[in-house]
């Protein structure tokens, strides 16, 4: 099924600005000092563990918890702060939940008209927003017959129907299976992009993350501990932490400064000499990214396990000092347990930590 074309959620998207926000349910704290600037029309990811907090602030955005310190603001409101708190019903935000939260005893169009105010709720409305998810045809379904996937696209439709400002969504695809949840993922930034609409999504999947967001925010133990584009947080992590969290990295120990050839500073590693691209002045670690790594027939070490993918495979290999170095490659070569490879970089440079 096809998502309808889409019309503006809202003529004007507005910002959304997190400031300093802390969030302790009289306990340890659960958020703490979070400060975030979405500008209007963008998709933010909210990437992170669980019980890193990123729900806890999404709840914090809709109204739905109160910050115990801090300020959030939609443009130029401020919704929450010091003396100022707007009840969820008046901030214009839309929020789909993780289990989608449908009326089994409603039909899908009372289950979208259900959140318009009294005079909105027409059948024109209605109508126009279940075309926008491609689910006009099943107006007069009950939740319980829907695929998960159209239940899905229920609940995002009941979160644009009263023409948010801000949408939220926390874990939107984690009840789908892998198949639908790419298929689903895929059509949804397709209408997000389309209508413009201020998005808020939280994930814990760094793909799902890096394919919808423009930009991501990575939390950790209720910290921002960095925000980016999907590149910066890969090729540029602030430190070892997100450097394993956003995807494969073989992490090796390097001594500084590091030597100046020709073509600029490089160092030494378990796999032999590669270029830097940031400067080395001490003991540190270097990160270099599977695919960045070329494995050939040598006698460098010996591999211990092949995991085939289908579109490429990961390799594990022992390196003859010991050292575990783990490396991506076309799905088309043939390696196997026990053959004796070469491994050299073949990638842009390497990042010191």
């Amino acid at each position: 099924m096809n998502i309808g074309r889409a019309a503006p959620v809202d003529p004007t998207p507005v910002s959304l600005t997190i400031d300093g926000v802390s969030v302790d349910y009289g306990g340890p704290a659960v958020l703490s000092d979070v400060s975030l600037k979405v500008t209007p029309g963008e998709i933010l990811a909210l990437l992170g563990p669980s019980g890193c907090g990123k729900t806890t602030l999404l709840r914090a955005i809709a109204g739905l918890e109160r910050p115990t310190t801090g300020s959030i603001s939609l443009g130029a409101r401020i919704v929450s702060g010091p003396g100022e708190f707007v009840p969820p019903e008046r901030r214009r935000i839309g929020m789909v939940f993780q289990d989608w939260a449908l009326f089994p005893h409603l039909d899908v169009a009372k289950n979208v008209g259900y959140g318009l105010p009294r005079g909105e709720q027409s059948a024109d409305r209605i109508r126009e927003t279940l075309d926008l998810v491609g689910l006009e045809a099943v107006a007069d379904r009950m939740p319980g017959t829907l695929s998960g996937g159209q239940q899905q696209r229920v609940a995002l439709a009941r979160a644009l129907a009263p023409r948010p400002s801000v949408l939220l969504m926390d874990e939107p695809f984690s009840n789908l299976d892998s198949t639908l949840r790419s298929q689903v993922r895929t059509e949804i930034h397709h209408l997000l992009v389309e209508l413009g609409v201020t998005t808020v999504f939280v994930t814990h999947d760094q793909d799902e993350a890096f394919v919808l967001g423009n930009r991501v925010a990575v939390l950790h133990d209720g910290h921002v501990a960095q925000v980016g584009s999907p590149d910066d947080l890969y090729r540029r992590p602030a430190h070892r932490w997100i450097a394993t969290f956003v995807g494969e990295a073989n992490l090796f120990p390097v001594e500084g400064p590091c030597s100046e050839t020709g073509d600029g500073p490089t160092c030494v590693t378990p796999i032999g000499r590669v270029p830097l691209i940031t400067d080395l002045t001490g003991p540190t670690e270097v990160m270099l990214r599977p695919e960045d790594l070329a494995v050939s027939p040598g006698d460098d070490g010996v591999i211990k396990l092949v995991e085939y993918y289908g579109h490429d495979a990961m390799v594990l290999i022992q390196m003859d000092d010991g050292t575990p170095v783990r490396a991506r490659t076309d799905a088309g070569v043939s390696l196997q347990r026990g053959d004796r490879v070469g491994v050299t970089y073949d990638g842009p440079g390497v990042f010191a930590l």
